[in-house]
């Protein structure tokens, strides 16, 4: 079994997931006492969520960059970031990486292959949503992808970062999103899978709440991990 390494932290609601999936997915494979070897450097959010908003993406990345080789040093044979939004910078995390690193947007595009599905919609952060270096990695797989309108990306993206980051589930963000799903495929009715690109999403909605399959980018991430490690 190879020891992974977690950039987590970002937020550290979500990070408790990987751990957790890792762990299952480990203890399903090798049975008894097994557990999985994980090495986890947890970042303050605080500072990289400004970062973000100050379009400062350099200098976040450098942040990670310094996680990713202390968790090289630590003895890390392979390395995912487990969040979304900030595989902007994984050119940055990379460069002079010498383990594996496991791309979340690549395990998400297998998935949907593998699954036959060709046109899904994209949720996450209003940076995953509208820029290019998520879903460009995506589109190059030959699948076809959709998101909402601007007004609907703010209330997403207000929703992560001031309610889910923090914990907060709310009954309202919830509908918001089921609905946001609904109106979509109303509008294309080519559209056959949603894509939680967002760690924190799978925290609010569960694939049963949809009458579209869901791909949680957080258990594909653990997944290909899995995959690498075992």
């Amino acid at each position: 079994m190879k020891i992974i390494g977690l950039i987590g932290g970002m937020s550290w609601e979500s990070t408790q997931s990987y751990y957790r999936l890792l762990n299952l997915g480990v203890k399903e494979q090798l049975g008894g006492l097994h557990s999985a070897k994980i090495i986890l450097y947890s970042v303050d959010f605080a500072p990289i969520e400004v970062m973000q908003r100050e379009g400062r993406w350099d200098e976040a990345g450098k942040v990670l960059e310094d996680a990713a080789h202390a968790l090289e040093k630590a003895g890390a044979e392979l390395l995912l970031l487990c969040t979304n939004t900030m595989h902007k910078v994984a050119p940055i995390i990379t460069r002079a990486l010498h383990i594996p690193f496991v791309h979340i947007a690549k395990a998400t595009a297998t998935a949907l292959k593998e699954n036959k599905k060709r046109h899904a919609i994209l949720l996450g952060t209003q940076f995953t949503m509208q820029e290019d270096f998520y879903k460009k990695i995506l589109e190059e797989e030959g699948l076809r992808i959709t998101i909402p309108d601007i007004q609907t990306i703010e209330k997403i993206n207000y929703i992560i970062f001031d309610e889910l980051c923090l914990g907060k589930c709310e009954e309202k963000s919830k509908t918001l999103f089921l609905d946001t799903i609904h109106q979509l495929y109303t509008d294309d009715t080519t559209i056959d899978s949603v894509i939680l690109g967002c760690t924190e999403i799978g925290l609010l909605i569960e694939e049963k709440d949809s009458f579209l399959p869901f791909f949680d980018t957080t258990v594909l991430h653990v997944n290909e991990a899995l995959h690498h490690a075992l």
